[in-house]
């Protein structure tokens, strides 16, 4: 297994952070082939995303965690900026991982599909991703 923990800047405010780039670049740093790509974030308040960017999708997600997470005082954990305790809820909704087979040593995405961070909790503004392949 080839693994390697990479360093992705989210900023100080919610984002969805497209790594198919990063992960691309991983592949073919690895000289992978065929096998099976897991990419793990190793957060507790921090998931990914299979989802297309660029039109919209990204931003609707983030609209859609904010109804669905609103950054009020209803949050037993309560430590962090207000609303904090949603942003731990979060990785039981948007997962902290995803596998995705490799071929040909590409991800074998659909079209319009990215690999993306998701990340609502403005208190860290940089994030670990965890790219590792597992040759087949």
């Amino acid at each position: 297994m080839h693994s390697e923990l990479i360093e992705i800047r989210t900023g100080r405010r919610e984002a969805v952070v497209d790594l198919t780039d990063e992960i691309a670049g991983f592949l073919r740093g690895t000289g992978a082939d065929e096998g099976l790509l897991n990419v793990w974030v190793p957060h507790a308040t921090a998931g990914l995303a299979v989802i297309e960017t660029g039109a919209g999708s990204d931003t609707d997600l983030l609209t859609a965690l904010r109804e669905l997470l609103p950054t009020d005082d209803r949050w037993t954990h309560r430590h962090g900026s207000p609303g904090h305790g949603r942003d731990h809820v979060l990785p039981a909704i948007v997962s902290p991982s995803v596998s995705v087979p490799v071929l040909d040593g590409r991800p074998a995405l659909g079209t319009w599909q990215s690999v993306c961070l998701v990340d609502t909790n403005g208190d860290n503004p940089v994030r670990s991703v965890r790219l590792s392949f597992l040759p087949g």
